[in-house]
């Protein structure tokens, strides 16, 4: 019996998965529950002509496969950009990568002398066995650095403590990179401007050090929505404002009975031999019929949401950053992003700038409930107070909340999520989970689209080729086992964790 696919989730990983798809000529449907856009948190919203990120997505990737599908969809569309961005802190901006001599400056060298004898004092007196990411990123920097450049910024992103977050994330996030390695790429780029900062002395990239990406000429909606004309083009289906409504499992005929809620309230049904779902674990197994026994475990799921506040600044040449970091307690944003410096194509007129301010928030607390006019109110105050703009500079402003940004870890995730995997894959071995949602998990866009390109080809064979599960932050995979069987390499993806969690 020949497959056909239904794809829940018009974002990297389920158009991935479409386009791998129909470029094989089997038939598929995708749906997607926002009404205008696909891509996801990957999508660019337009407001007015002005184009913005939900978080600003770098075109950056370890994995040439990623890359190369990067360049069949976009061919000619895919511009090269500097990376340039900086600290907020205390009033000052500091370049990242650090700058040596302008980080002495800023710090003064009081402050500095002092950051470097808290490091030498921590080379002496680590902590033996790090558990926390305050510990891990205070055994590599000091204690000093850590609550200037790590603590308030992190503590925003997660809304916990840097204390109830695990060290392997850390390990993971700022990989082969300490005070010396980081003071000597800084005097590096003094010394030698052009010099790649990029090389960590043996060869190896540093992902925090790249200095320079890719990036859709129009934003990442761009590559998303050509995946889309090419999937329909095709023949494949993309069904918009249409959310998972119920997934039952007909054993008789080997065959999905889906339906999905439109916009309008109506119902539409449709069936698949296969289904690849993108959508978060949670609303999945809500939708399942039967209920399976590990929807409790997947109820207690958890998710960190994303607001973006874009206002429009009577000012084109605001700063040249692509996004700045505010290590700053006093504002609640976290970072700020410059949308025309990630392409002069995002902005439609001269003498204005589009500016995204970032807050991270969950979807129960006072920050998500705010209405627009008071977030914008509220962006206009700390852009102010950060010293970017004034208030009568801004001309205009909207509000973009993203729900899930981002899979919270609390210290039960990973048996939960060990628990839902188990069941799904022994009750039902053609439903597929893909991408961050959907595999809860916190990956990029390009490790995003690996999974589901495993899965695609696992679909194909006919057979589990691929442990989609063994992704690694680099999205490495090999070839092991017996005869004929590829298995993906065996690396948990590492993600803020409280302490305590179960290994």
């Amino acid at each position: 019996m020949s497959n056909d696919v239904f794809v829940i989730g018009a974002g990297p990983a389920g158009l991935t998965a479409a386009y791998l798809l129909t470029k094989q000529a089997v038939p598929t449907t995708v749906i997607e529950m926002d009404e205008r856009y696909v891509g996801g948190i990957s999508r660019t919203e337009n407001y007015k002509g002005f184009l913005f990120d939900i978080g600003g997505h770098r075109f950056f990737s370890k994995s040439k496969e990623v890359v190369d599908l990067w360049n069949e969809i976009l061919p000619g569309d895919l511009i090269e950009r500097p990376r340039l961005s900086r600290i907020y802190y205390n009033g000052r901006f500091f370049s990242y990568p650090l700058k040596a001599f302008e980080a002495l400056n800023n710090l003064g060298y009081l402050e500095s002398a002092l950051c470097v004898l808290s490091y030498l004092h921590k080379q002496v007196f680590p902590h033996e066995h790090p558990d926390t990411f305050h510990q891990w990123v205070s055994n590599q920097f000091g204690e000093r650095l850590f609550s200037i450049f790590f603590k308030t910024y992190t503590e925003k992103v997660w809304g916990m403590s840097c204390d109830e977050i695990s060290a392997d994330w850390a390990a993971q996030r700022i990989k082969g990179l300490d005070l010396w390695s980081a003071m000597a790429n800084a005097l590096r780029r003094s010394m030698r401007p052009q010099a790649d900062p990029s090389d960590g002395g043996d060869g190896e990239v540093i992902k925090t050090l790249i200095e320079s990406f890719r990036y859709p000429r129009r934003g990442p909606g761009m590559m998303w929505d050509e995946a889309a004309r090419r999937v329909r083009e095709r023949g494949g289906a993309i069904h918009m404002g249409h959310r998972l409504e119920r997934l039952a499992y007909d054993r008789a005929c080997g065959r999905w009975n889906v339906t999905a809620r439109r916009a309008d309230g109506s119902l539409a049904a449709f069936g698949a031999t296969d289904v690849i779902s993108s959508a978060p674990i949670r609303e999945l197994c809500r939708a399942l019929d039967p209920l399976p026994r590990c929807g409790r475990a997947a109820d207690a799921l958890r998710y960190r949401d994303f607001l973006t506040v874009a206002l429009v600044v009577r000012n084109e040449n605001i700063f040249p950053d692509n996004w700045i970091y505010i290590h700053e307690p006093s504002v609640k944003v976290g970072r700020i992003q410059n949308f025309g410096s990630w392409s002069p194509e995002m902005t439609p007129r001269a003498g204005v700038t589009c500016l995204g301010l970032e807050y991270f928030c969950f979807e129960d607390d006072g920050l998500w409930g705010m209405t627009d006019a008071d977030l914008i109110a509220m962006a206009t105050r700390e852009l102010a107070a950060v010293g970017l703009a004034q208030p009568q500079e801004i001309e205009d402003g909207c509000v973009v909340r993203q729900r899930k940004a981002y899979p919270v870890y609390d210290e039960h995730y990973r048996e939960r999520v060990d628990a839902i995997r188990q069941e799904l894959e022994e009750t039902y071995p053609s439903l597929h989970l893909v991408g961050r949602n959907g595999m809860h998990k916190y990956n990029n866009q390009d490790h995003a689209m690996m999974t589901a390109m495993l899965t695609c080809r696992n679909i194909l064979a006919g057979r589990k080729l691929y442990d989609v599960w063994g992704v690694n932050e680099d999205a490495e995979y090999h070839e092991a086992g017996g005869a004929g069987t590829v298995e993906a390499l065996r690396s948990v993806r590492q993600v803020p964790q409280p302490v305590g969690r179960v290994a």
